[in-house]
């Protein structure tokens, strides 16, 4: 069947609100590749937006999870609990940076581990009040895209957010975003908005993902944290992107000398199945009552040996270093075209979470017609690409960390492709 068939037969039966980057419909995956229901190969610099970190169908993974289906494949783990639950929160719990006795909690969804990481929040604080960032993203729930600092697509039309939420702006140097404005942003909320005192958590993505790739400064989360420590505010890292090996660190938050009191995670946690947690100071997360955290399919036990089997493959086949190594390559490779590419305004990204802004040429007005027009190209040439921003004006690159060398080189150069060819169009 065709893409074109399939995509007809969406539009009749699926909401108009589940957004589509692409009419690649696929029939199935392997590692870094993907090929669609016409049998065209892709190369998926993608990842289920960087979820399948080990790659698709790694085999260990899907070891992991035949060997659970023999086994069973739910219970409920708040009415038959099972082992690999709790071995995999010890495993979390030395994991996640942060030199103090820790807890975890297992749900679903990143959103659910947001909303969960709020709600212990504000049982152990008494508080109600959260800060977030402008650009920052963390769900669709009433609750995450109220944290959420961007409206379009994800505010839009959904009427009034919930209540106690502030935003600070997100320290971005190429926006003329000092870290320095961004904390006398901050005070000022505090003196004109809500006193410290009633504050229960500043929530904060050391890399901000949909908003653009933007790497959170050292001194901005040293700041924050002092300025949690001062007021007894809870401080959430919100790790779901960033996660597992993506930034050349298991955690995005080890580029930085100080610990979040809570770490949310999901994305690359179980390898393409559904698994969230939140991770924490025990006393913190130990504030709600029994029966005030968890959910049906929480901690889903064939996710649980999925998630095992990742953090093994993480270890053992050293892809914090493979990050470091393959995002190096990218950088160079991308950074020496500015001259024959002049929308390129900035190259970016710890590890393999990386990043390209495209502006006008010798401009700060962003370029979001020039980014999409890349990403369609690379589309043509046989490459999966996602934007994002505020403005739609950059393009990610969340490849699998266990992409072959052939297969990456052969992307790096149809994207580069892409690019001369998008810039060619435009001086012509």
């Amino acid at each position: 069947m065709s893409n074109a068939a399939i995509s007809a037969r969406r539009n009749e039966a699926i909401a108009r609100g589940v957004g589509m980057t692409t009419q690649v419909y696929v029939e199935r995956a392997r590692n870094a590749e993907l090929w669609d229901a016409e049998g065209r190969r892709y190369i998926d610099f993608a990842a289920g937006i960087a979820v399948v970190n080990t790659g698709h169908l790694h085999p260990r993974v899907v070891a992991a999870v035949s060997g659970q289906l023999e086994r069973f494949s739910h219970t409920c783990h708040q009415v038959v609990p099972y082992e690999h639950y709790v071995a995999l929160a010890e495993r979390l719990n030395e994991l996640v940076p942060g030199n103090f006795a820790k807890k975890s909690v297992f749900v679903t969804t990143g959103a659910e581990a947001v909303e969960n990481a709020v709600k212990i929040a504000r049982a152990a604080t008494g508080r109600s009040a959260i800060i977030a960032f402008s650009g920052g993203f963390h769900g669709r729930t009433f609750m995450t895209m109220s944290l959420t600092g961007k409206v379009a697509p994800y505010k839009t039309a959904f009427g009034s957010m919930m209540g106690e939420i502030y935003h600070a702006p997100f320290p971005v140097p190429l926006h003329g975003i000092t870290v320095d404005a961004s904390f006398q942003a901050l005070d000022r909320i505090f003196k004109a908005d809500v006193d410290p005192s009633r504050v229960a958590a500043i929530i904060v993505e050391p890399v901000q993902g949909e908003g653009g790739f933007y790497e959170a400064p050292r001194e901005f989360m040293t700041r924050l944290r002092e300025i949690c420590d001062r007021h007894g505010i809870v401080l959430i890292a919100d790790e779901i992107q960033t996660g597992f090996a993506r930034t050349g660190k298991m955690f995005a938050m080890e580029h930085h000398a100080v610990a979040a009191d809570l770490t949310t995670m999901a994305k690359g946690l179980a390898g393409g199945f559904p698994l969230s947690a939140v991770v924490g100071r025990a006393e913190i997360m130990d504030a709600p009552g029994p029966g005030g955290l968890g959910g049906t399919f929480g901690g889903n036990p064939i996710g649980i040996a999925a998630a095992h089997a990742v953090l093994d493959v993480i270890e053992d086949e050293n892809l914090c270093e493979r990050a470091e190594t393959l995002g190096a390559r990218l950088k160079q490779r991308f950074a020496g075209l500015a001259e024959q590419v002049p929308q390129i305004a900035e190259v970016r990204g710890p590890g393999f979470m990386n990043a390209v802004e495209f502006n006008l040429p010798r401009s700060a007005t962003p370029n979001p017609d020039f980014a999409n027009n890349v990403r369609l190209k690379a589309l043509e040439r046989g490459v999966i690409l996602l934007t994002c921003g505020v403005y739609g004006n950059v393009i990610r690159f969340l490849a699998p960390l266990t992409i072959e060398e052939g297969v990456f080189a052969e992307a790096l150069d149809a994207i580069e492709g892409a690019l001369l060819d998008a810039s060619s169009e435009v001086r012509s």
